[in-house]
């Protein structure tokens, strides 16, 4: 890459998405705000278009097509979220999608994913699911949708740190949960990147947090490129691409503070958190920041703003439910 994504692409993309996708809220939570000893917001991307921040990158991106590109039909892979939101953009916009999800995708998200229109192919594990795709679309002339490694899906998903920054003007922290990196690109790149509002990062501290059973940005900052995985294993679906995102390291080694990493255990009892003390429905991987804050794994400066990002609310009932039974209380 020979340049970062300046401030103005990030706007132009927030341009391209905001009309047809909610400005979803940013609610605070003072008991965890009280429990950390700081003001603790979260920014509800679980209330977005299709339950997750995903429709945001999917849409920037199809908008970003030719003519010729969208008349053809698109083709991308993904565990759940991104696949719900590829199908609404395209439906939205008059394209067809067929999207590759692994054979043991979330069935909600799989029949969520069919609601939406698109062409579903049900195919091996997630690294099997990447081939496959790459596969399909040179065989049938689709144009292949990165689900994080792209610059538009880096742009798209910048408006979500634009509104963050415009709703709590000033210093703060922003918690982002990381899997291929495409959320955490674009909103560090917002933020923090060349033109970003209030110079950048002086004014933001931007933290990454993945799941110990699927690392890929945590091995890649510790191994000075982006990693594969051979194997992920973590009830956070959306956080367990097999590999970080190229494009994605490389802003989060520029303009990210540092990734860590949390237990199942610890995000199940973020998700029973959310639920009894915030009536928020959120999944796994959207739950991750909160869990990352619940058991200190972030450094907090006290009186700072900790904005908390709840990336999707797409859980399965009986995965809810584990999370009531087994999720510990807190604090």
């Amino acid at each position: 890459m020979n340049a970062w994504l300046e401030g103005k692409d990030f706007e132009n993309a927030r341009r391209r998405v905001a009309a047809a996708l909610h400005r979803t809220p940013v609610l605070s939570l003072r008991t965890l705000g009280d429990g950390i000893g700081a003001p603790v917001w979260l920014k509800c991307e679980n209330l977005q278009k299709t339950g997750s921040f995903k429709v945001r990158g999917a849409l920037n991106s199809i908008a970003c097509l030719g003519d010729g590109e969208r008349a053809r039909g698109v083709i991308t892979i993904s565990a759940g979220n991104h696949a719900q939101a590829v199908a609404w953009a395209a439906r939205r916009t008059g394209t067809r999608a067929v999207v590759v999800m692994p054979e043991r995708a979330s069935r909600t998200k799989v029949a969520a994913t069919l609601g939406y229109g698109a062409d579903v192919v049900l195919h091996g594990t997630a690294a099997d699911a990447f081939r496959e795709a790459r596969r399909r679309a040179e065989q049938d002339g689709l144009t292949f949708l990165h689900p994080f490694d792209s610059t538009a899906v880096i742009a798209g998903h910048g408006s979500t740190g634009l509104e963050i920054d415009e709703d709590l003007p000033g210093d703060k922290t922003i918690v982002v949960p990381v899997g291929g990196g495409g959320q955490i690109a674009g909103v560090a790149g917002a933020l923090a990147g060349p033109g970003a509002p209030g110079d950048g990062a002086s004014a933001v501290r931007i933290f990454g947090v993945e799941p110990d059973g699927a690392p890929s940005m945590r091995r890649s900052l510790d191994q000075g490129r982006a990693a594969r995985l051979d194997a992920t294993d973590t009830v956070a679906d959306g956080l367990a691409p097999p590999m970080a995102g190229e494009l994605n390291y490389r802003y989060v080694a520029e303009f990210v503070e540092d990734v860590v990493l949390v237990s199942d255990a610890e995000i199940l009892s973020a998700m029973r958190f959310l639920l009894t003390r915030a009536k928020l429905v959120v999944e796994p991987s959207g739950a991750a920041g909160v869990a990352a804050l619940m058991y200190g794994r972030l450094p907090v400066d006290s009186g700072r703003t900790v904005v908390a990002l709840v990336t999707g609310g797409n859980v399965d009932d009986d995965l809810l439910v584990r999370a009531l039974r087994e999720g510990a209380p807190w604090p």
